[in-house]
């Protein structure tokens, strides 16, 4: 059961990435990220009202603040990156930021079992092989930096949210939020605008910034409640969905190598749930 959360929360991850890149390519990538997480966070805060007298407030802020911190730093970086329509590139090095909750988990007490580590390592060979092979030849070094600090926020970002999960699922994810918003907000401020966003596409953001904290809940879930390391690995499988979702949506065609990277992290997912 475990495991299909972990595995679900990619799906939620690889959809709102996709559209979400979609959305970088006519406004800022920070302007993306801000409004679709002030949006999320008027919902996550709707609930948070309603539960008001079942909640905590020890415990997780300081995982929560964490979490928040690296997850923006990481969404724009990505979504920068994904603008820039370099995903054979992004992607990839985006999906090995899961090295980091996996390593902390190990360190921290995570005893995955043999046939786990070897779907581990078949499910993250999968997801670079799936993301494209456009990582060889010559690449502009803007958006491999981009990628790069991508993948250590998320990688620290879903590490952190796992500990604080631990506390309050539901208060570390609106924590989170109120962070990134906070910073998004006077960075708003600041610039003086709001990236240009028309209420004709809120509706659009509402659905993207729902649908990454719809991946955030289900990951929080998992992962407080089994190995960190494990789901850490089946929630990075979002770039096979993103992949299949340009093939689908955009009708980006699928190289031979992304199929065989498709059928390697289903399998190597497969062999962790089983």
């Amino acid at each position: 059961m475990l495991s299909l959360l972990a595995l679900g929360s990619s799906v939620a991850w690889g959809t709102s990435d996709f559209f979400a890149g979609l959305a970088s390519r006519r406004r800022p990538a920070v302007a993306v990220v801000g409004w679709t997480q002030a949006l999320a966070l008027l919902v996550l805060s709707v609930v948070v009202a309603v539960r008001w007298s079942s909640l905590t407030w020890t415990g997780w802020p300081p995982w929560a603040v964490a979490a928040g911190l690296a997850g923006m730093v990481g969404l724009v970086c990505f979504y920068s990156a994904l603008s820039a329509g370099t995903m054979g590139v992004v992607a990839p090095i985006a999906a090995l930021g899961v090295v980091v909750p996996v390593s902390l988990g190990v360190l921290t007490g995570d005893q995955p079992s043999p046939w786990s580590w070897v779907g581990m390592v078949v499910a993250i060979s999968g997801v670079a092989l799936a993301s494209g092979p456009e990582l060889s030849g010559a690449v502009s070094p803007r958006p491999v930096a981009l990628a790069s600090c991508a993948a250590l926020g998320f990688g620290f970002a879903l590490f952190f949210l796992d500990r604080g999960a631990r506390e309050s699922t539901l208060m570390t994810l609106w924590g989170m939020r109120v962070t990134s918003v906070t910073v998004l907000l006077v960075v708003a401020l600041v610039a003086r605008s709001v990236g240009g966003v028309t209420a004709r596409e809120t509706p659009a953001l509402l659905l993207i910034g729902c649908g990454d904290l719809g991946a955030n809940a289900l990951f929080a879930i998992a992962s407080s409640r089994g190995q960190v390391s494990v789901a850490a690995v089946l929630g990075s499988l979002y770039p096979v969905v993103t992949a299949l979702l340009a093939r689908v949506v955009v009708k980006e065609r699928l190289r031979r190598i992304q199929q065989v990277g498709v059928v390697l992290a289903v399998g190597g997912a497969a062999v962790i749930a089983l």
